[in-house]
C-alpha cells in the first residue's frame, strides 16, 4: 500500500492556530496510508531531516499585523540556509497553508498569500482549499464549512476576548480538517504517480 508522511509546521502566539493545527492533522489522519507529523516552528529546525523526508508540508500561521507571525517568518528565513541553500530538498513536494486572526477578514489572505510563495521558493506544488465560499447568502450559516470565503487554503477566526478552547469556531476546524484530508489525499496521488513514472 502506498504511503505518505505529511507535516504540519506552525506557529501559535496564544493557542488558536495550535487547534487548527490540530485539526488538520485529524483530517489527514482519516486517509488510509497517510501519516502526520506535527511540529511547532520552535521544534522545526532539530526537524530538518524529518521535514526532508516527508512527502508534503503544510504551513501555519496566525496573521499579526497583515501577515504570519515573527516566529514564522523567523523559520521561514532559517529554512533558506538549512534546506533551500543546500539544494532545494523540498523540491516538488507538496505544500498548503491556513492561518488564523481575530476578525473574519483580519487580512488572512495576505498571510496565506506569502505562504504560498515561501512554498513556490522551495519549488513546492501548491494545494489549495477546494471548497466553495460560505455564509455568504440568506440560506447560509455561520456552521458553513468555508464561512470565511478563503480558497488558497483555509482560514480560521478566533474571538480575541476567547481562549482556545472556545475559538475557532467549529465550522473553522472542520473546514482546517477538509484541508488536511485534501492533501493527504492530493499527496498520495502524487506519491502513486511516482511510483508508476
Amino acid at each position: 500500500m502506498t504511503k505518505a508522511c505529511i507535516a504540519i509546521v506552525y506557529h501559535s502566539g496564544y493557542g488558536h492556530t495550535a487547534r487548527q493545527a490540530a485539526a488538520v492533522k485529524a483530517g489527514i489522519e482519516r486517509v488510509r496510508g497517510a501519516e502526520s507529523l506535527l511540529l511547532t516552528v520552535d521544534e522545526a529546525p532539530a526537524r530538518w531531516s524529518d521535514l526532508g523526508a516527508a512527502e508534503a508540508i503544510i504551513f501555519g500561521a496566525p496573521t499579526y499585523v497583515a501577515g504570519p507571525s515573527a516566529a514564522f517568518k523567523a523559520f521561514q528565513e532559517a529554512s533558506s540556509n538549512a534546506v533551500m541553500g543546500r539544494g532545494y530538498g523540498w523540491k516538488d513536494k507538496i505544500a498548503a497553508g491556513f492561518t488564523n486572526s481575530g476578525t473574519s477578514s483580519g487580512d488572512k489572505l495576505a498571510t496565506l498569500v506569502q505562504i504560498a510563495l515561501f512554498a513556490a521558493q522551495h519549488g513546492m506544488h501548491w494545494i489549495n482549499l477546494d471548497l466553495p465560499p460560505a455564509n455568504h447568502s440568506s440560506t447560509g450559516s455561520a456552521n458553513d464549512l468555508n464561512r470565511l470565503g478563503f480558497w488558497l487554503g483555509a482560514g480560521a477566526q478566533s474571538n480575541v476576548d476567547e481562549g482556545p478552547d472556545l475559538a475557532p469556531p467549529e465550522s473553522d476546524l472542520a473546514t482546517a480538517r477538509h484541508l488536511g484530508q485534501r492533501v493527504a489525499e492530493a499527496t498520495l496521488q502524487f506519491v502513486r504517480g511516482r511510483v508508476v513514472a
